[in-house]
């Protein structure tokens, strides 16, 4: 009840909520937590290309081993992942053979770097450590919306609002 009450505050100055906010206090409706959802269904995804992408970077290669040690889990996860990021066309390989990403691969890994430096950069700004910023935008990067991340340059490229 109170997470209604501070909702309900939140958008006090608007007058009404969103016409997907129940205007009766009740009970958020499940789909205002479908898009966290399906950013969580694609983060996986996200973190692979881009993982894939640096070691190809930084050693002209992706071999399975590299993203064991990466993300500090098994071979049976990785092989998993694998398939499925190759499924959905965005990675390929063959038996003991290095991962390539596709050109969706590419785009993707690309997309998910960019989101990652501006919510960085961000964080710092705001005054985060280093390091801090570094952990906390691994996970905001994968979350935020394309609104949010346009303020987020905004801030960086021309100052605060005022």
């Amino acid at each position: 009840m109170a997470g209604g009450i501070l909702l309900r505050l939140q958008f006090k100055l608007g007058d009404e909520p969103p016409p997907s906010l129940p205007s009766d206090g009740r009970k958020l409706p499940s789909k205002i937590h479908q898009r966290t959802r399906s950013d969580h269904a694609s983060e996986v995804a996200e973190d692979y290309v881009e993982a894939i992408a640096d070691a190809i970077d930084q050693h002209g290669v992706c071999r399975a081993v590299d993203l064991v040690k990466h993300f500090a889990v098994t071979h049976a996860t990785v092989n998993n992942t694998i398939k499925r990021l190759e499924r959905d066309g965005l990675v390929t390989t063959a038996p003991y053979q290095p991962v390539e990403l596709t050109a969706a691969g590419s785009r993707l890994a690309s997309q998910s770097r960019r989101r990652h430096e501006v919510v960085e950069a961000f964080l710092k700004k705001l005054g985060v450590s280093d390091q801090t910023a570094a952990i906390d935008s691994e996970g905001i990067e994968h979350h935020v919306s394309k609104e949010t991340l346009g303020a987020m340059k905004r801030v960086l490229e021309q100052g605060w609002p005022e």
